[in-house]
């Protein structure tokens, strides 16, 4: 791809401009946290009452959904839950004050995410052409939605199947759960992040495209890899049942079928631009 940047930046430079795009995404994911901290305290904790151990009640709107579900497609109460049999327990002196600082970070981060991406644009804006630094709007606008779908996809499905699957798994009845603060958290954090970053998977393909390090027929080759592999994940995450690893799967394999439309799109321009 042609770099359009009226003046050349030396090595230094690049890493300067880098530096200043970490220090202004910090101070971004910094102001955020803080906000969150203060809604949080403003509204009688519900971030944490409301939103982390949402999922951890049997009247979730997850599994509300999903049981009314089976019992229209004829599977009774076969995915229904009525009760969660764990207890999340801190074992830490420090451990729920740093919970309670990363837990705002990490929502600093997710509410920050389109400052993020700006800051990214201007970062890798001087290497595109004209025409292409005119849609930011657009860039950023998908962009942010794909992830917050993703996040929204982690919070309502893979976090409260995971919790589902954890809380009722058992070895035998001797053992009882009693998970700790810090693995309740982490599961739930890199459940919503990882959602969020694997829905920018078509963004990600369309630049990789446009570099030409991914073509469509790339994709398409590897197309039955990535379905064994979001099957494999859905089993992870989700009840031994076939209901909850299909509605797990089905949302991860259409993002990955829209990647390859993109990447299909982008390299049939790059085909004429290239005649």
């Amino acid at each position: 791809m042609a770099k359009k940047a009226l003046n050349e930046m030396s090595f230094l430079d690049h890493l300067e401009e880098l530096r200043w795009l970490l220090v202004r995404s910090t101070s971004a994911i910094i102001i955020m946290a803080i906000a969150t901290y203060i809604l949080n305290e403003c509204f009688n904790n519900f971030i944490f009452e409301d939103i982390i151990f949402a999922p951890t009640r049997a009247d979730f709107f997850t599994y509300t959904y999903f049981c009314e579900l089976s019992h229209q497609i004829g599977f009774a109460d076969s995915i229904c839950i009525t009760e969660l049999p764990f207890i999340i327990q801190n074992t830490d002196m420090e451990g729920q004050i740093n919970i309670f600082i990363w837990t705002c970070i990490t929502a600093g981060f997710i509410l920050a995410f389109p400052y993020i991406l700006w800051e990214l644009w201007k970062f890798i804006s001087p290497a595109l052409y004209e025409k292409e630094r005119k849609n930011v709007s657009v860039f950023i606008f998908v962009a942010s939605i794909l992830f917050f779908l993703g996040v929204l996809f982690g919070f309502y499905v893979i976090i409260p199947m995971s919790i589902n699957f954890c809380a009722t798994f058992s070895v035998s009845k001797m053992i009882q759960n009693q998970f700790t603060i810090d693995s309740y958290i982490g599961m739930m954090k890199t459940s919503v992040i990882a959602s969020g970053l694997f829905f920018e998977l078509p963004i990600i393909i369309y630049f990789l495209t446009k570099l030409g390090l991914v073509t469509p027929s790339f994709l398409r080759k590897y197309r039955k890899y990535s379905v064994v592999i979001v099957l494999i994940i859905a089993a992870i995450v989700t009840p031994p049942d076939v209901v909850s690893q299909i509605i797990v799967a089905i949302p991860m394999l259409l993002i990955y079928e829209a990647s390859i439309f993109i990447s299909v799109f982008v390299h049939k321009n790059k085909l004429k631009e290239n005649v």
